[in-house]
C-alpha cells in the first residue's frame, strides 16, 4: 500500500467516524451510529496492520482475540444500570493505551528513528501525562459511582496547593523532555517522574467531585482519552491515530460545554473543585425552618409529626398535622397532562419499562404524557435517553430541560421515578451546597406531584430535598420504583 493510498483511507475512515457521531447524537439514529463508528475503528486497525506491515507479527493476534473476549463478556454481563462505570473505564482505558504509546515511543522500542526526536521525546511525554490522568482519573470516577470510593467530595489538607505543585512538576518535565540525549539519565528521570506525578494529580484531581459534577467529569475525562490519543499518534507518526484522536477529544470537549451551560457551571471551577462543596439544605417556607420526623406510607397515608422552630423566636411548638385526605386514584385518572421525570433510581430498579406502561396507561385515559429529561438525570450523559429508548418510549416524547421547564406550572400530575438533585428547589437559593445555581426541573410548581423515590435520604450530591416535606399537592411514594409504579398502575386501572 502507497502512501498516499494509506492517507486516503485515513480521510474516509475519519470521515465515517465523524459520520457516526452525527448519527449518535439522535435516539432513533443512536445505533447505526455507533455500529458506523465501530466498523470504521475496526478497519482502521486492520489498514494501520497492513500499512506499517505489523500483520506478519503473529503475537500480536492473540492480543487482539483476549481484546475480542473481554469486550463481548464485559458486553454481555454488565447491567444498563452499570453502564456509567464501563465509559468511565473505557475512557481510562484509552488513556493507558496512549500513555505505553508514549512510554514505548520515549524510550525508543519500536521506534524509527527521526530526524524530529525533540518533537518525538515532546508528545511522548505529553502523552504518558495525558494519558494517566485519564486513566486515574477515570478508576476514581468508576469507583464512586460503584461507591467503591465516597461519593462526597474528597478534600485533603492544602489540596490545592498539592494540585498546584503536581502542575508545576509536570509542566518542567515536559520542558526537560525536550532535552533528552538518548539513553542518558535525564530520560529515565523524565519517564519515572511523567508516570508518577499524573498517576497522582489524575487521582487528586477527581477524588475532590462531588456527584453533582460526576457527569461532566466523565465528558471531560473522554475528551482527554481523545486528546492523549491524538497527541500519542503524533508521537508515531500515525495520520489516523491522530485524526480519530482528535474527532473524539474534540466531541468530548463540546459535550463538556453542553455539560456545563445546562447546569451553569464554570469549567474551570469544576476543575478547582469550587463547586463540589459540602453541605445540606433545609426546607425554609414563610420565614419558619421545618424539620419534620415521620415515616411515609405509600400515597402520603401518614400521620406527620412537626416540630416548628420559630427564625425570629426561641420558642419551640410541637404540633400534630394531619394531611387532608385526598382520592389520589381520582387524581390519577382524571389527570390531562402529565409529565413524567426519570432519575437514577428508575435505572437502579430497572423499572424503565413499568414507566413505559404506565405511560401508556395515561394515554389510555386521554392525557398527554411527556419525559422531562434533565441533562445530568443519571450518571452520565444521556444515561436516561438510552433506558427510554430501551423501553421503546417514542423520541418524540423526550424533553430537554429548557423546553419543558415552563409547562409544569400548567400540568396536572408530575410523576417522579427514583430523581431526586434534579428536581431539588434548593438548588435556587441553598448556597454553600453542591447544587447551589444548578437548574432544576420545576416539578414544585406542577398542581399534584407523585415521588416514587427509595426513601427520603438526600440525592447523589447530598443536599436535602424540602420538596419531601410539603404535604400540599405532594404525594411520597417510598420503597422501590418497581412496587411503586405497579401501585400506580393499579390505581389507574
Amino acid at each position: 500500500m502507497t502512501e498516499i493510498t494509506y492517507y486516503i483511507f485515513c480521510g474516509i475512515l475519519s470521515i465515517a467516524v465523524l459520520a457516526g457521531l452525527s448519527l449518535m447524537s439522535k435516539v432513533k439514529t443512536a445505533v447505526a451510529g455507533n455500529l458506523i463508528s465501530a466498523v470504521s475503528i475496526l478497519l482502521g486497525v486492520a489498514i494501520t496492520l497492513y500499512y506499517k506491515e505489523i500483520f506478519s507479527a503473529w503475537s500480536i493476534y492473540g492480543f487482539i482475540l483476549i481484546g475480542i473476549l473481554v469486550g463481548g463478556t464485559l458486553a454481555r454481563r454488565v447491567k444498563m444500570i452499570e453502564m456509567p462505570q464501563l465509559v468511565a473505564l473505557l475512557n481510562g482505558v484509552g488513556g493507558l493505551a496512549s500513555a505505553m504509546v508514549g512510554i514505548l515511543s520515549l524510550v525508543g522500542i519500536g521506534m524509527i528513528v527521526s530526524k524530529y526526536m525533540m518533537f518525538v521525546n515532546l508528545t511522548s511525554v505529553l502523552a504518558i501525562i495525558i494519558g494517566l490522568v485519564t486513566l486515574f482519573g477515570s478508576l476514581v470516577a468508576t469507583a464512586k459511582l460503584h461507591k467503591l470510593l465516597p461519593q462526597n467530595p474528597v478534600r485533603w489538607k492544602n489540596h490545592a496547593a498539592v494540585l498546584n505543585t503536581l502542575v508545576f512538576i509536570m509542566v518542567g518535565v515536559t520542558i526537560a523532555s525536550v532535552f533528552i540525549l538518548d539513553n542518558s539519565i535525564v530520560l529515565y528521570i523524565v519517564l519515572i517522574l511523567s508516570i508518577v506525578v499524573s498517576s497522582v494529580f489524575g487521582y487528586a484531581f477527581a477524588i475532590r467531585v462531588g456527584g453533582a459534577d460526576m457527569p461532566i467529569t466523565i465528558s471531560l475525562l473522554n475528551s482527554l482519552s481523545g486528546v492523549a490519543g491524538a497527541i500519542a499518534g503524533m508521537a508515531v507518526n500515525d495520520l489516523l491515530l491522530v485524526s480519530v484522536g482528535g474527532i473524539v477529544g474534540a466531541s468530548g470537549l463540546f459535550l463538556t460545554q453542553i455539560m456545563c451551560r445546562a447546569m451553569n457551571r464554570s469549567l474551570m471551577d469544576i476543575l478547582l473543585g469550587k463547586t463540589s462543596t459540602a453541605g445540606s439544605a433545609k426546607a425554609y417556607q414563610n420565614d419558619v425552618l421545618f424539620e419534620p420526623l415521620f415515616t411515609v406510607d405509600p400515597l402520603n397515608e401518614y400521620k406527620a409529626e412537626i416540630t416548628e422552630h420559630s427564625v425570629v423566636s426561641d420558642v419551640v411548638e410541637k404540633q400534630e398535622v394531619l394531611p387532608e385526605k385526598r382520592d389520589e386514584s381520582e387524581i390519577l385518572k382524571t389527570a390531562k397532562s402529565v409529565i413524567i421525570v426519570p432519575g437514577y433510581g428508575m435505572a437502579l430498579a430497572q423499572a424503565q419499562h413499568l414507566v413505559k406502561q404506565l405511560a401508556d396507561k395515561f394515554e389510555g385515559n386521554g392525557a398527554e404524557v411527556k419525559f422531562a429529561i434533565h441533562p445530568v438525570a443519571g450518571r452520565m450523559p444521556g444515561h436516561m435517553n438510552v433506558l427510554l429508548a430501551e423501553a421503546d418510549v417514542p423520541y418524540e416524547q423526550l424533553f430537554e430541560m429548557d423546553d419543558v421547564n415552563d409547562t409544569f406550572r400548567n400540568t396536572d400530575v408530575v410523576i417522579v421515578i427514583g430523581a431526586n438533585d434534579v428536581i431539588n428547589p434548593a438548588a435556587r437559593d441553598a448556597k454553600d451546597t453542591p447544587i447551589y445555581g444548578m437548574p432544576v426541573l420545576n416539578v414544585d410548581e406542577a398542581k399534584e406531584v407523585f415521588i416514587c423515590n427509595y426513601d427520603l435520604q438526600p440525592g447523589y450530591a447530598g443536599v436535602d430535598n424540602p420538596l419531601y416535606n410539603r404535604n400540599e399537592g405532594v404525594y411520597m411514594m417510598l420503597g422501590d420504583a418497581k412496587d411503586s409504579l405497579s401501585e400506580l398502575l393499579d390505581r389507574l386501572n
